[in-house]
């Protein structure tokens, strides 16, 4: 009996957590296109977050800024759906009611993360395609993709480029599991220093300011990684196939992170993070605030919000 009402509340935690982060990337999702037309297209002049939008609309349409929106919300649905859930099965399994603490949250984040990683990734590798594809680029090295959608974009990456590739910019990924590990990690410590060992529902205000406060801290650290993470997902690369994956991964990053440093400096690896600040950090805190909400709402329905709030 216990274990289905633990495993019922990993599937609301995990079903708030996919709803809130889809409604919150849907609202912002203009600032992620420029994060990563910033990121991927090297020659673009525009630097800026509404310079490069301003640019995108002129040149691409009204409507570019959303382009390739559905596969990325399909992907965040899937991958929230899949941390959140195994985020709280693991803790709620390691703590068996008791508090949680800095390190423990790291650990779990950092397992759930993993998991997610492994499971999504081809998602992220197809979202990334399409969300690029048609974009008039400045950097003439781009290949063009000519995908209908993302059961054609899978069976194009598996025949032309092998199954593997969908699983391109994994090594990258796994060592960004700290992100949303660190995330939690300071969203949760935050969140039992505004609690005070009182179970209480925060306030909207509270959830927003601790959930771009844990977001700002986790994308600023890791940033660098996701630049790299962007163009491995993009296949404008190439790989020796005479060495192992793990030493190709190894080489692959480190030549990327190098040559980006050499061509624009230390600066060319955080191209791009104020839109990718701007767009993380209010959607991680809007995700926060929607997730909060819908959970407290199921759980009172319940009859479990004073238990709840204690297992946190």
């Amino acid at each position: 009996m216990s274990s289905d009402v633990f495993s019922y509340e990993s599937l609301v935690h995990a079903v708030s957590g996919a709803v809130g982060s889809v409604t919150a990337m849907t609202v912002f999702f203009p600032l992620d296109t420029a994060r990563l037309r910033l990121q991927v297209d090297e020659n673009r002049k525009a630097k800026s977050t509404p310079a490069i939008l301003a640019e995108i609309v002129k040149e691409e349409g009204l409507l570019a800024p959303y382009r390739g929106w559905f596969p990325v919300i399909c992907s965040l649905c899937c991958s929230n759906f899949v941390y959140f859930y195994c985020f709280h099965s693991l803790k709620a399994g390691w703590l068996k009611g008791k508090q949680s603490a800095p390190s423990t949250d790291l650990i779990i984040g950092i397992a759930a993360g993993v998991v997610n990683v492994l499971v999504t990734t081809p998602l992220w590798v197809v979202n990334t395609r399409l969300k690029l594809q048609g974009s008039k680029f400045h950097n003439a090295d781009i290949r063009p993709t000519n995908y209908s959608g993302i059961l054609d974009a899978f069976v194009q990456i598996i025949h032309d480029e092998g199954v593997g590739a969908l699983w391109n910019g994994t090594f990258p990924s796994l060592l960004l599991v700290l992100n949303p590990a660190i995330q939690f990690m300071i969203y949760e410590g935050l969140k039992r220093q505004l609690r005070r060992g009182i179970p209480r529902e925060l306030s909207s205000g509270e959830v927003f300011i601790i959930g771009a406060v844990a977001k700002a801290v986790a994308t600023a650290v890791t940033y660098p990684l996701q630049t790299i993470q962007s163009i491995l997902r993009f296949g404008q690369f190439n790989q020796s196939p005479h060495t192992s994956k793990l030493l190709s991964s190894l080489k692959t990053v480190k030549c990327l992170l190098v040559n980006r440093v050499r061509k624009y400096g230390i600066l060319g690896v955080f191209k791009g993070l104020e839109a990718k600040l701007l767009q993380t950090v209010l959607t991680a805190a809007l995700m926060f605030l929607l997730y909060e909400k819908i959970a407290s709402y199921t759980f009172r329905l319940m009859g479990l919000t004073n238990s709840h709030y204690k297992k946190r």
